[in-house]
């Protein structure tokens, strides 16, 4: 059992798949070029916004808005304490400081309340994550960021494809960002990533930031960096995109047949009323954790812990004094993901399910 069948997912599109790797082979538009251009159209039209940027990773994307807006040292940019090191590790490299918040108990995003008593005058950003496929709060967080002047990037490396009140993920804040990472809802076959905005402004400056500084060849008006997405991935993800909406729909009878099974025995995910999650991961809250994987081991059943360590207790982050945050705390100790992509069969869902009844029987 696959924990995420990128295999499967390949033979089913692998016509197609070929054909657009074959086309940029064929015309050598190897950087840029009409069929980056036409992914990053699909990709805009599909979020539901003016500007689509394609980028190397979802670790670029977070730096590009930060950079465009001038954060640095002395700023303070606020992010959750449960996520990936990513949203906080970007934060650092450009001189700021990562403030960690607490998460809410039945999301795991980002406390609206936490991040606003987080506040100071040092605040210039908020990341909101909107972590395991489902978003964040974000009208609260919004509405709290901007009576103080304070930017709003919704991190949706895990979350692209997700509804929140029939709004798409990555098109709801100042600037939005997601991975293309190969095991992501959305993924392409290396490093990828994009970010997202209707601020014409900030559009332009960060494709010339992605782009060495470039405002056209070797005229450069800033320090940038070369962050671009390759042509190749542009058309495999283009050749995803299209498939897209369907295999959403796959991700989410999957995690129904999970809760179905397992709602009794452990404490299953809960998606807001509101939302639509693309199931980035399923994550369940499990007492005796490593006890339970191993035992899942040894039925050949792969899982995985995201995230068993809060950003604040990482050593890379050892000089920041970190705030009380009780809910990262326990998420950490108990979550874990089990096997989640479209196409798990009912088969392997009861495989799973039933090793998991098993072992607290």
């Amino acid at each position: 059992m696959e924990f995420c069948d990128l295999k499967k997912q390949y033979d089913l599109y692998k016509e197609e798949i070929d054909k657009g790797i074959a086309e940029v082979i064929n015309t050598t538009s190897f950087i840029k070029g009409p069929i980056l251009t036409k992914f990053e159209t699909n990709l805009a039209e599909f979020t539901g916004v003016k500007h689509a940027i394609g980028c190397a990773s979802g670790t670029d994307a977070l730096i590009l808005p930060l950079m465009a807006w001038g954060v640095g040292p002395g700023d303070e940019v606020i992010v959750p304490d449960f996520t990936f090191i990513a949203t906080a590790e970007m934060v650092s490299f450009i001189g700021a400081t990562p403030v960690f918040v607490d998460v809410d108990p039945v999301t795991y995003n980002m406390d609206p309340k936490a991040f606003e008593a987080a506040i100071t005058s040092k605040t210039k950003v908020v990341i909101p994550v909107s972590i395991f496929g489902q978003m964040a709060d974000l009208d609260s967080i919004i509405e709290i960021a901007h009576k103080r002047e304070i930017k709003v990037i919704e991190d949706g490396a895990q979350s692209f494809g997700a509804l929140n009140k029939n709004r798409r993920s990555c098109s709801v804040a100042d600037c939005s960002t997601t991975s293309f990472f190969p095991a992501k809802p959305l993924g392409c076959y290396g490093d990828g990533g994009a970010v997202f905005t209707n601020d014409d402004k900030l559009a332009n400056q960060m494709r010339v930031i992605l782009n060495h500084g470039q405002v056209k060849r070797y005229h450069h008006s800033v320090i940038g960096f070369n962050g671009r997405l390759d042509t190749i991935q542009a058309a495999i993800l283009d050749v995803k995109l299209s498939h897209f909406k369907n295999e959403i729909e796959l991700r989410n009878r999957v995690a129904e047949e999970y809760t179905k099974r397992l709602k009794d025995i452990v404490k299953t995910p809960i998606v807001l009323e509101e939302n639509l999650s693309v199931w980035a991961q399923y994550t369940i809250m499990v007492e005796d954790r490593e006890d339970l994987r191993d035992y899942l081991a040894t039925k050949s059943i792969p899982t995985a812990v995201h995230y068993p360590i809060p950003l604040s207790n990482q050593e890379a982050f050892n000089n920041i004094k970190s705030l009380d945050n009780p809910v990262t705390k326990e998420i950490s100790a108990k979550v874990m993901s089990l096997p989640m992509h479209s196409f798990l069969t009912i088969e392997e869902i009861e495989e799973v399910c039933g090793a998991i009844k098993e072992f607290y029987k």
